[in-house]
């Protein structure tokens, strides 16, 4: 099941983060933001909101997957782990400034999901023994 979570996780991350990649592509070859026709035509002509809409998609069919199995506190904490890959992508793909304060708040979404999950790992683990018990 770990490993589940892992790939679910991991593959939910990737959807987020193309989604909103793609976003800021669309949105920058879509410039200037026009009320017409022509503007429409150039968001719908950007291959990038097309990216957008598959990542959206895609992550949606995964959340879905996930919170089939996986607990909902872990599960809506990590399904956030795109704000991290969105920031370190930005930074390199767009020239976005890596400031301490956005890497310290990296930091502290890392470290919030790891301590949920360790929380749920122990919770998990203590309630074993007592079903376990209850059903030999």
């Amino acid at each position: 099941m770990r490993r589940f979570y892992l790939v679910g996780f991991l593959l939910l991350m990737c959807f987020d983060t193309l989604a909103q990649i793609s976003f800021k592509y669309a949105g920058n070859h879509a410039l200037p933001v026009e009320a017409n026709l022509a503007w429409l035509l150039r968001v719908f002509g950007a291959p990038w909101v097309y990216g957008a809409i598959i990542g959206y998609v895609g992550a949606f069919f995964t959340w879905m997957a996930l919170l089939k199995h996986a607990p909902i506190g872990p599960a809506f904490a990590a399904s956030h782990l795109e704000v991290v890959s969105v920031l370190i992508l930005s930074a390199w793909l767009f020239g976005d400034a890596l400031t301490p304060a956005r890497l310290v708040g990296a930091a502290l979404i890392v470290a919030g999901i790891v301590c949920l999950g360790v929380a749920e790992d122990r919770a998990a683990g203590s309630a074993e023994p007592a079903d376990s018990a209850a059903t030999h």
